[in-house]
């Protein structure tokens, strides 16, 4: 199992000294480093700046949202930030969710899987540039069907360095974890629990290129010798996400929590989201849930939990950028450099 960094995408500034963090990263060993975007900062602009500082570590977003970008557009920048990474770029890429897509890009979201496969298909024509680029799909036309009628196929004038970028996909219901594992080179869960990966064997045994498939787990990681201390910001997050980030009747993240095991447990934090605020609702997290998708408590306790995760089908365990510091992080960064 490699270790890979999640900086995230930044909140009301510029994460600080994050090109720094990138090449402590690099210099421990980390494999990856991935920026994230929701509706402020973009995920591609930090990577490029860590590309000029680093030369080894994978950059990789974490995720790029499909609806901000036509897929052209992201395979120019995808085939230009490759070039200047030097062959580095990894590009996850999600269909986010339908508050951000039609309150924040104006479009409609609508059969996204349908979108998603039609924009990888485009994407990926872009990289490998062996013919002009052409889909007649229902959610992208190239060229584009009306307008002026003057559309041709087009190659992009700047060769690709690879013919392939590796593209994953970030993931939560059934159809889309399937996906994911049928078309893409890897697979981005959220709230995974090495105990819990069963439920995901039938969409795993689809894939095809089991040796080179990438399933990148994103982990909250605080140290305290206090366990209820470490666990309080997971169960805020927790609280956030089952609550807030999703409508009441349409929240995916509940929906995977149910998937679990946790119906109960999700549906009474939400309705305690609902009442009372998410101060409330991240009181009414149970330790043991918040605890199994978590790394948290004393250093050593987590280092032993590392060895469940290492025995697990998961390739890269992602830490994210401590809420306490950058020195923080980078003390969270040795430990679990150390445990490998």
């Amino acid at each position: 199992m490699k270790l890979g960094l999640h900086q995230g995408y930044w909140q009301k500034d510029p994460l600080p000294d994050f090109i720094q963090l990138a090449k402590d990263a690099e210099d421990m060993g980390f494999d990856k480093l991935f920026t994230a975007e929701a509706y402020g900062s973009d995920c591609f602009t930090p990577l490029a700046a860590i590309a000029t500082h680093t030369s080894k570590i994978q950059l990789c977003t974490g995720v790029m949202q499909i609806s901000g970008r036509t897929p052209v557009n992201a395979a120019m920048t995808a085939l230009t930030l490759d070039h200047i990474s030097n062959g580095r770029l990894n590009v996850g890429v999600g269909v986010s969710g339908p508050q951000v897509v039609e309150g924040w890009y104006g479009q409609a979201f609508n059969k996204p899987l349908e979108r998603t496969r039609e924009w990888l298909s485009i994407f990926r024509q872009v990289i490998a540039r062996e013919a002009p680029v052409e889909l007649d799909g229902n959610q992208y036309q190239l060229p584009l069907q009306g307008g002026m009628g003057l559309g041709k196929p087009l190659k992009s004038i700047t060769h690709p360095l690879r013919k392939e970028i590796p593209v994953y996909l970030g993931a939560e219901g059934p159809k889309n974890v399937e996906l994911a594992c049928t078309d893409f080179n890897g697979w981005l869960p959220i709230f995974v629990s090495p105990e819990r990966m069963d439920i995901y064997a039938d969409p795993l045994s689809k894939v095809k290129d089991k040796e080179n498939f990438e399933i990148c787990a994103m982990v909250n990681m605080n140290v305290d010798d206090n366990l209820d201390n470490a666990l309080l910001p997971v169960k805020y997050m927790l609280a956030l996400y089952l609550g807030g980030m999703g409508a009441k009747g349409k929240n995916f993240h509940k929906d995977l929590m149910g998937r679990m095991g946790w119906a109960e447990e999700a549906q009474m934090i939400q309705d305690v989201f609902y009442e009372k605020g998410q101060h409330e609702a991240a009181m009414a997290v149970p330790d043991y849930m918040a605890d199994e998708i978590s790394l948290c408590g004393p250093a050593d306790r987590i280092k032993e939990r590392l060895q469940d995760w290492k025995k697990s089908e998961v390739t890269t365990l992602m830490i994210g950028v401590s809420p306490f510091g950058n020195e923080v992080t980078r003390q969270n960064m040795q430990i679990v450099t150390d445990a490998m």
